[in-house]
Formats: C-alpha cells, structure tokens, sequence
C-alpha cells in the first residue's frame, strides 16, 4: 500500500500505449494492490506472495526460507534471473525506487537505458554508510528522476553531489480516483471534529507525538478525536500508548485500509506529523478531498502546500503542531479559507503534465540508445 507502488501502477494504467510496451517484473506477487495491475501489462514474478502460503504455520516457514533463497539466487547470478524469466532485452530498464537500484544495474542487458528514481529524503537517515551507498549508485544511472525538488537538492547541500543527467517530476496524484473510491462505503466516527492521517506505523511518522498532543487538546476540553489509517511495526507501541494516557477511545488506530479515502473524507481535517517524509501522495489526495490540512513542512511537502492558503506547514515541534491543531478547532473562519484554498486541488496536481514528463523521458532516453 506504499506510495511507491501506487505511483508505478498509475504509471503502467495511465502512460501512452501506443508508445511503449511494457514489463512489470515483481520479486514478491504480495500485497494489497497486487489486483491492480492493468490486465494489459506483461506481468512476470519472481516468488509468490504470503497470500498463496499454506496456512499451515510450519509449511509457511519453510515456504519463506525458500522463497529467500530463491530471491537470494536471482539477484546474485541475474543472467540466469533474465534467461528463466525474461528471455529478451529491452530498451529502458527503470528501477522505481532504491530497494531497486541494484537489480537494475546488474542486469546482464548491457545495451538497454538505465533510470531510476527517487523519493527519499537522505537528512533523515542518519546511516551515512547506507546513504553513500545509494548516493553513489545514483551515479551509475543514465537518468535520475527525484519525486521533488528537494529530495536532489538536500544531497547537494549535505554531501555536495550533483546529478546533471536528472530532473525532477513529481509522483502523480490520482484527484478523481481519490474522489471516486471516498464515495464507495459510508464510514461514521463517534467524536467529531475528526483529524484524519494516513500513514505507516513508523517512528519517523511522529504519531507518538500526535498521541500526546492529542491528550493536551482533551485536557483543556477541546473536544475532537484523531483517526489514524495504516498498519506497521510501531502498532504495539502506539496501542500501548494511548492505554497509558487514557486516549484509546479517541485516538483510532484503524490499520491498513485498501480504501482509506473513505475514512478521509467523513473526518473533517487532515494531519500529517511527520519527521520525514518526500513528497507524499496522501496530501494531494486530501487536498482533493476538500480536507483542511495540517502538515509538518519537511521533504518537498512545501512544494505541495502553499501555506495558510490550502493547508498549514509547520515544524516538526509538538509545540507548533498542537498550536495548528488548537486553531484548526477554535478558528471556524480559518478552516473554512482554507476549505476554499483547496477548490485548486485538481489544478494543481495536474496529472497529465506529469505523465507527459516521465514519457519525455523514456522517449529521450530511447534516442538516446539508438
């Protein structure tokens, strides 16, 4: 349900098919968006998802140690990866994120284009060893796409690397299929105002921060309740803290969601918190929603949000972030301005520009090869 393989499957629904034929190759046929792949794609996987696993806890275990060794094989001798599975060459080869770069590069197709993409905001990581690492494969692409402006320029102010074979074009944001999918179910809260998130349960996310900000804003009755959309390592974490401060009744970890739009747009506002982000697709979703947003200004999130207009940025602070909130519930006369400012959303994000980039791109990129 990352935003990575969101932005891909748009990508394969929406590019031009008259230019371009394209392969889906997948390592895991795993996960919730696995359905949704346009049924025109080639599709060839590597491994089978946990989704067709045995049920039987020991058959399981021994089917994930085989499909490690199985993964383990393919990126160690990729030849035979290509021979079994692949059997032609290609033109462009695209790896569409990090977790990516090395499969791309060592593909035994030494004549096809190789680009790559990024979206990760390196500040954050504070394993410099792993951030060289991909700094330095980047390097060895032909072309680089960065999902936002910052996420190249932050590699330029703390490492002084610059990418001249790179441009930036940011990840499409499906207005009228968030809009569509919202309308699919009815979703009822008990405690309105309601502040919608949607996000991995990660640390970096800062919703134990938004936990206890929570707990401040009851503690001086301003009454509201926080719904949070997304699975991840930090469930146990965060269930056990808002046991602890007595919020469990209005702080709702709902898990992952395959339609999150639902719960967005029967909330009144949206929050994102986080410590680190890129350029996430939830925001422009939310934007389209009509959602007044609050969001912590990290990665290209100002790129997305023009401030006091259709959302607030502020730092990530517990301090900023709780005053945000408090004049989200007390100033009715600002939530509406920026209801309105959100009117541009579909302008905004305008998504045909965008596929006309990426296939700009593939194109030159084709030439280029010939």
């Amino acid at each position: 349900m990352g935003g990575v393989p969101r932005v891909v499957l748009d990508l394969l629904e929406n590019l031009p098919k008259e230019k371009f034929e394209i392969t889906l190759l997948l390592n895991l046929f795993q996960g919730e968006l696995r359905s949704e792949i346009p049924k025109n794609i080639r599709l060839v996987t590597i491994a089978s998802g946990k989704e067709d696993f045995s049920k039987n806890p020991l058959i399981q275990k021994i089917q994930l140690v085989l499909r490690r060794l199985k993964l383990s094989f393919y990126e160690k001798f990729p030849s035979i990866l290509y021979n079994r599975k692949l059997k032609e060459d290609f033109d462009i080869e695209v790896a569409p994120g990090y977790t990516e770069f090395e499969w791309v590069l060592n593909s035994p197709n030494k004549k096809s284009r190789k680009i790559g993409w990024f979206h990760t905001d390196v500040s954050y990581d504070k394993d410099q060893n792993r951030v060289m690492k991909r700094i330095n494969l980047m390097k060895k692409f032909d072309w680089m796409i960065f999902g936002s402006a910052q996420t190249r320029q932050i590699i330029d102010d703390l490492y002084q690397v610059k990418y001249p074979k790179s441009s930036v074009i940011y990840n499409v944001i499906n207005i009228d299929e968030a809009r569509t999918k919202a309308e699919l179910m009815e979703v009822n809260y008990d405690v309105h105002p309601v502040f919608s998130s949607v996000g991995r349960l990660h640390f970096r996310k800062g919703y134990d921060t938004l936990i206890r900000i929570h707990k401040r804003l009851l503690d001086e009755g301003l009454q509201h309740s926080i719904a949070v959309i997304g699975g991840g390592n930090e469930m146990e974490n965060l269930t056990n803290q808002t046991k602890e401060l007595g919020v469990e009744k209005t702080f709702l970890l709902l898990d992952t969601k395959k339609n999150p739009y639902a719960y967005m747009k029967a909330a009144d506002f949206f929050i994102l918190p986080s410590r680190s982000e890129s350029y996430p697709l939830i925001i422009g979703e939310a934007m389209g929603l009509g959602k007044p947003i609050i969001s912590t200004n990290v990665g290209g999130i100002s790129e997305m949000i023009e401030n006091e207009v259709d959302g607030i940025l502020v730092n990530f602070d517990e301090e900023k972030i709780y005053e945000a909130m408090k004049r989200f519930l007390i100033e009715p006369q600002l939530v509406e301005s920026i209801i309105k400012g959100t009117e541009k959303a579909k302008e905004k994000f305008d998504a045909q520009k965008i596929y006309n980039q990426v296939t700009a791109v593939f194109e030159n990129q084709f030439a280029l090869k010939k």
